[in-house]
């Protein structure tokens, strides 16, 4: 299955990307796509639904915005340093263990909603990434049993301001949580309809080829990262976890390249679909 939510900030509808029908309004299901819908198997009961109903949803224009594919969640995880060729751009060791830091919920946003800079900022970095959403709570998840934990993956740009994150008290949460620095999506896909063990990832800024890279390099897999997570917090329904960057960010080149406004920001994944930010001023 594919997922959407589409509509004003605020006020988005779920909606289904459907072989034959494209992208449809499922709004009559009655539920929008949070905790209590992942938490109560809510794809299996939405597909099942949309059998009996499909001839009764309306298409979605496309003209429509395209929201981020979930409510907002209780939280979003995200791995630092979890590519061999990014950790060895910023110059640091590969970690023995995956490096976790966490992004404000309130970060989230759609994937081609405009981005204003932070106020004062001059560091405003990007990276491309692999999200995966969990399905149900979860906790002391065995390695092995993954899968029954995760409803689907997304295509997520982990923004960060490298000076709010290094030079700030050194806390990554600074640099990672501005409004709009975690646009997910456009879709939601089920496990079953993609192989992300070799996911190539490709970001631009301005046309111009940033990364380039495949999920073949993790240092840590997916499903070494849903039962390493859940060994430290529960996860509950709807919970993202963004799985690192690629290497090619801003940070690492030389001399270092941040975004400032005017810059235009598309990233795509395949199966996963494509992202598009406008980089705006401060507000």
């Amino acid at each position: 299955m594919k997922l959407f939510r589409f509509g004003d900030p605020g006020r988005e509808k779920p909606g289904l990307l459907a072989p034959q029908a494209g992208r449809v309004d499922v709004s009559a299901f009655g539920e929008d796509y949070g905790e209590a819908f992942f938490g109560s198997d809510g794809m299996a009961r939405l597909q099942r639904w949309y059998a009996e109903h499909a001839a009764e949803c309306p298409s979605v224009g496309a003209d429509e915005r395209v929201g981020p594919p979930i409510l907002r969640p209780s939280k979003i995880v995200c791995v630092g340093l979890n590519y061999r060729a990014h950790a060895a751009e910023t110059g640091g060791k590969l970690p023995p263990e995956p490096m976790l830091f966490m992004k404000s919920s309130t970060a989230l946003a759609g994937p081609y909603d405009d981005l204003p800079l932070p106020r004062g900022s001059r560091k405003t970095d990007w990276e491309v990434e692999l999200a995966l959403v969990i399905g149900k709570r979860a906790r002391y998840i065995e390695k092995a049993r993954w899968s029954e934990y995760v409803a689907g993956f997304a295509l997520m740009n982990d923004y960060s301001e490298r000076e709010h994150q290094k030079e700030r008290g050194g806390q990554f949460v600074k640099g990672k949580s501005a409004d709009g620095f975690a646009p997910l999506g456009p879709l939601l896909v089920s496990p079953d309809e993609i192989d992300v063990s070799r996911l190539g990832l490709k970001l631009r800024v301005n046309g111009q080829i940033m990364q380039d890279g495949n999920t073949a390099d993790l240092i840590f897999d997916v499903p070494t990262l849903v039962s390493h997570i859940s060994e430290f917090m529960t996860l509950l329904p709807g919970d993202v976890i963004s799985t690192g960057t690629p290497e090619g960010v801003g940070m690492g080149r030389n001399p270092p390249v941040f975004l400032k406004p005017g810059d235009v920001v598309d990233y795509e994944a395949e199966l996963l679909g494509a992202g598009r930010q406008r980089i705006l001023e401060s507000v």
